[in-house]
């Protein structure tokens, strides 16, 4: 596929159109989240208060230890990071948290300056580059520096989102935190997704990661919400580990 286009038609939808090299075009059409039902759902577990307070001490406990083990690791990576390329350590980029409250997510920064620089800039084709740039990762994407390549491979960019943790902007446990253009794709699932804490890791990191397409992805973050427990976080903090050593979906 060599085009793309996005829109907003008069039925309140995101168009998403491929040109093919031949000419043809692939339409996709995904209801917009801004609707008077974008936070109508059924109860779950979520709303207990098991997760709002048991969940929430266990998360502090455990980045506050994550984040004094990691330490040491954390200074050779920033070192890293500015020994070989020009910029600032840190990436900082919106992303939608619970309830739909935005926030600024902590990585490391893993691409030249100058291309993440332009990735925060809001241009009339934003939505279009966001979406492209999320449904079409490239792990050789030229943009991505050789200490960001290795940090991604390993997901080692996500350490700093332990700061994220302590904030009690994200979880250890959760749905994959996502920017506000890839709302459109969880259509109805939507409210679903707002109603939990995103998350380190949760069911998408475990299950693929990207090379999981948006529909599975919305059906994992909203099974994770309507089955939600303390076992089901332990289940899935088990098996992160061995899902990063295995590197799949890794980009």
């Amino acid at each position: 596929m060599n085009g793309f286009d996005v829109q907003s038609s008069d039925k309140g939808f995101v168009v998403i159109e491929d040109y093919g090299s031949d000419g043809s075009a692939t339409v996709q059409e995904f209801v917009a989240p801004y609707s008077p039902a974008y936070f109508e759902r059924n109860e779950t577990a979520v709303d207990s208060w098991h997760y709002a307070y048991v969940k929430r001490t266990i998360d502090a406990i455990m980045a506050f230890a994550l984040l004094l083990i990691l330490f040491v690791p954390g200074v050779i990576i920033s070192a890293a990071i500015i020994v070989t390329s020009r910029g600032p350590v840190f990436y900082r980029e919106k992303r939608l948290g619970r309830y739909g409250r935005p926030f600024r997510i902590w990585k490391f920064r893993s691409m030249a300056v100058q291309d993440s620089e332009q990735r925060k800039q809001h241009g009339p084709n934003s939505a279009a580059e966001h979406i492209v740039y999320r449904t079409r990762k490239n792990q050789h994407d030229p943009r991505i520096t050789a200490v960001g390549g290795f940090l991604r491979r390993w997901s080692l960019d996500e350490i700093p989102q332990i700061l994220n943790v302590l904030q009690g902007q994200m979880s250890m446990i959760g749905p994959r935190p996502i920017v506000e253009e890839e709302a459109c794709f969880y259509g109805d699932l939507l409210p679903y997704y707002l109603a939990a804490t995103p998350g380190l890791s949760g069911l998408w990191q475990v299950s693929g990661r990207s090379n999981i397409d948006y529909p599975k992805r919305a059906a994992l973050d909203a099974s994770y919400v309507m089955d939600w427990s303390l076992k089901l976080d332990l289940d899935i903090f088990k098996q992160t580990i061995p899902a990063v050593l295995r590197k799949t979906g890794a980009c």
